[in-house]
């Protein structure tokens, strides 16, 4: 077994973050929280986009919190959470109903840490590490 050093502290907090807000989010999406079912109504993917999305948001998180599938988790929020910003950025908004931009923030913080998990586990992607471990750059 390793031992904990820094990028695998690094890691693992912004692993817990990231599982962290994903489950966090997951109550308002599968109760029908007005927030969420406004949300996917001005996208016009209500409900099968909030159940969805919080489904592939749960398999995220999990995956994120198991060492062996961790960047894949980390890439699947990263993909989820693309969609998110993308779905602000041009048609819902930074803020929504009066949030102040939370959800929004949320949403970047997912996907930088997302993105940071995969470039601190790099050697752990699959094609990657290998390429990395055969040019002994990793």
């Amino acid at each position: 077994m390793r031992g904990l050093n820094a990028t695998a502290v690094a890691s693992w907090v912004l692993q817990l973050l990231v599982a962290g807000i994903l489950l966090q989010t997951l109550f308002f999406k599968f109760t029908g929280a007005a927030e969420s079912v406004y949300i996917f109504s001005t996208l016009g993917a209500e409900p099968w986009g909030r159940i969805g999305s919080g489904v592939v948001e749960l398999i995220a998180a999990v995956l994120l919190l198991i060492p062996l599938t961790t960047t894949i988790g980390a890439a699947l929020a990263l993909a989820v959470i693309t969609g998110a910003i993308v779905s602000h950025v041009t048609i819902l908004g930074i803020e929504v109903q009066g949030d102040g931009g939370l959800l929004f923030g949320l949403a970047v913080t997912v996907f930088v840490a997302s993105a940071l998990i995969l470039l601190l586990r790099r050697d752990e992607i699959p094609l990657v590490g290998v390429w990395l471990r055969a040019h002994s750059l990793a």
